[in-house]
């Protein structure tokens, strides 16, 4: 009767095993059942809910699919009801131990070893085996590639917003100031990813389950938890959820005192961690059983302080450094109150004009380092001071510190990215930490500032070759704004990485720049696709347009670029023009401290006509490993090297680049695999 049963549901399940609404309550109406029903014998006669168990049908058809290998992982996930590709990779490595994509190479490893088992009942071939067989087995299961062990996934959670059942709204700061904590707690857990709380706090009020709520954050557990505080009494209820399958694993009410409050949100982390299988270390622990101070009414004050300033407004922000202050008066030691008084007066400069509270926001920083030098929040704030006076360096000392000790800070890894990005360049930790950033709080983010964010990966992505991941990336943030001219024209130049058609380029750069034809950098691109062409006359047009606002304008912008223009206007017949060009060219040059000195340099020498010089700088700088992926596509054709590209050192120096750059961007890849981290 069980197989019977069984039977009959599968059968139902791969019916409709392409629907991807096919779920609990499809199934019990086609079986003719009561949901409860249902539940009850799926979970009598496989251990599972009905959700797991439709998810396991689902993912055993796919394994077939995949084994005949005439499919893509893309259109497998949709053939057996999966909507997002990224979410189907997902459970079928958490089910399987490997991605759909290495489904071939494992179904080739087992036929061996079953063909290796079926071979030891002949006695000429045990020998065989042991001297040929075996050796090659163990070869193929110890050393090649689609052996290797991937390491499990980052367990994954999100707290969600705790609700007051309070009738007194005064007392909300307790049960936020509860969440943020426990918040706080998990985040410094190294083998845990934790969403930020900006990323869920527009959960507050929202009437998605929790399964689309786990498919908008990408995470496999939720926290849920209700409170009120009354008179001295705290009374919180706490839930742990396993989020695809909306089923609680884990709940717990705390009837405390308030002087135990900082036991509540120690034992909650505690439990959580343990519930789930995430090993805290005893540094960790140490951290997250200190207590940040021994002044209760110190520590309310501080509640109340941050409630304000996390409504992250100018006037939330004046309304909380108040309580802050009047916290450190009671307890001149409480770090958590010093640092955030000092972010508070970093956010403060970002409404005014200047940097009127930096005194402050390093007295303070300070302040919190000395009462706590491992205070992550204290570490970030002094951070932030260092960028506020462009002293990069400092900055991410303090802030690789901070990830030490709470790796899931947002803030900070935000920050490291856009350093990478911008001031320090760095190709892969400039994609790491965009990824990581995206990861934890891309959902925090409106529809504009996501364009933004999506965008800034894009560029992460292509400088480092991930052609596919950066037109994933680049795609989802003109979905979010269609309207961002700069997403635009990045994509032109992430097709042509994908498509090499400098023709397709320059038309999507001309149709961006017609939808705004003000955009003097749009100008600049298009004149530089049709330099990279030798459309001279064309590349003049809109160099000559774009210097004259940027003159208009008074810009000193695209320094960089003032060869290429050099050599188009000299290609003009306007040579006193373009010995201007050079000539600001060669003065950047000289405090040019980047990566592509050497680069650029031997690109002048090559110009000049000077092929010594021009090779002894592009040897230099082939040595170089970290550097764009723009650099193999473009230099071989740009009309600076004609004076040297007929020479066979110059294929030979171009193929090392080339070597050079896809080694560091497999080593890039195989390390953000293991992290985790192009699953976005």
């Amino acid at each position: 009767m069980e197989n019977e049963f069984l039977n009959q549901i599968k059968a139902l399940i791969l019916q409709n095993i392409s629907n991807d609404k096919f779920g609990v309550a499809e199934l019990a109406y086609a079986a003719g059942m009561s949901r409860s029903n249902l539940l009850r014998k799926i979970q009598k006669y496989t251990g599972d809910s009905v959700s797991i168990y439709i998810r396991k049908i689902r993912l055993d058809e796919a394994s077939k699919l995949l084994r005949q290998d005439a499919y893509t992982v893309s259109e497998v996930s949709y053939r057996v009801g999966f909507s997002s590709a990224s979410y189907f990779i997902k459970c079928f490595r958490e089910h399987y131990g490997y991605p759909p994509g290495e489904m071939n190479n494992k179904a080739r490893v087992e036929k061996d070893i079953q063909y290796e088992r079926k071979s030891k009942a002949y006695k000429k071939v045990i020998i065989f085996s042991a001297a040929f067989l075996v050796p090659l087995i163990i070869w193929i299961l110890v050393y090649s590639p689609f052996s290797e062990q991937k390491n499990e996934t980052k367990k994954s959670i999100a707290v969600l917003p705790f609700k007051n059942d309070s009738n007194d709204s005064t007392n909300v700061y307790i049960v936020n100031g509860l969440m943020e904590s426990i918040l706080d707690n998990l985040q410094q857990l190294e083998g845990l990813k934790v969403i930020s709380r900006t990323s869920v706090e527009k959960y507050r009020n929202s009437k998605l389950s929790i399964p689309e709520i786990a498919e908008e954050l990408n995470v496999s557990y939720f926290i849920e938890g209700s409170g009120q505080k009354i008179g001295d009494n705290i009374r919180l209820s706490v839930q742990l959820i396993e989020a695809r399958a909306d089923d609680h694993i884990w709940s717990e009410q705390y009837n405390r005192q308030i002087n135990d409050i900082f036991d509540i949100q120690t034992e909650v982390a505690k439990q959580v961690a343990n519930q789930i299988q995430v090993h805290i270390s005893p540094e960790e622990e140490e951290r997250i059983s200190q207590l940040p101070t021994d002044n209760i009414e110190a520590y309310e004050l501080f509640l109340q302080g941050i409630d304000l300033l996390n409504e992250e407004s100018k006037e939330g922000l004046y309304a909380g450094i108040p309580y802050l202050h009047k916290a450190i008066e009671l307890d001149s030691e409480f770090a958590r109150a010093h640092a955030a008084l000092a972010l508070a007066y970093y956010y403060v400069d970002l409404f005014e004009a200047g940097t009127v509270f930096s005194d402050s926001l390093n007295y303070y920083a300070d302040k919190a380092l000395l009462h706590n030098p491992k205070l992550a929040q204290g570490l970030t704030a002094k951070a932030l001071y260092y960028i506020d006076n462009n002293e990069y360096g400092q900055a991410v000392t303090y802030l690789e510190k901070a990830l030490e000790y709470n790796p899931n800070s947002a803030l900070v890894i935000n920050t490291l990215s856009d350093l990478y990005g911008t001031h320090i360049p760095n190709t892969e930790l400039y994609l790491e930490y965009a990824l990581k950033g995206v990861s934890l709080d891309i959902a925090s983010n409106d529809s504009s500032t996501a364009s933004y964010t999506y965008l800034h990966l894009s560029n992460a992505l292509i400088q480092t070759g991930f052609t596919d991941e950066a037109i994933r990336a680049i795609n989802k943030s003109l979905a979010n704004n269609p309207n961002n001219l700069f997403s635009e024209y990045v994509r032109a130049y992430i097709l042509y990485a994908k498509h090499k058609d400098l023709k397709q380029t320059k038309e999507l750069l001309i149709e961006a720049l017609e939808k705004d034809p003000s955009r003097f950098d749009i100008m600049q691109e298009i004149g530089n696709a049709c330099y990279y062409m030798r459309d001279w006359e064309e590349s003049y047009s809109y160099f000559k347009q774009f210097i004259a606002i940027k003159e208009a304008l008074q810009l000193d912008v695209y320094v960089h670029k003032t060869a290429e223009i050099g050599l188009v206007y000299e290609k003009m017949g306007f040579n006193d023009e373009a010995n201007q060009f050079m000539s600001q060219f060669k003065s950047y040059l000289e405090t040019d401290e980047s990566t592509y000195t050497h680069l650029n340099l031997a690109l002048y020498y090559s110009y000049l006509n000077k092929p010594d010089k021009a090779f002894e700088h592009l040897r230099l700088f082939s040595k170089e490993e970290n550097f764009q992926y723009w650099i193999i596509l473009f230099i071989p054709m740009d009309p600076l090297v004609d004076n040297i590209k007929d020479d066979p050192e110059f294929d030979q120096l171009m193929e090392q680049l080339e070597n050079n750059f896809w080694q560091s961007h497999n080593r890039i890849k195989k390390q953000l695999l293991a992290k985790d981290l192009l699953d976005f």
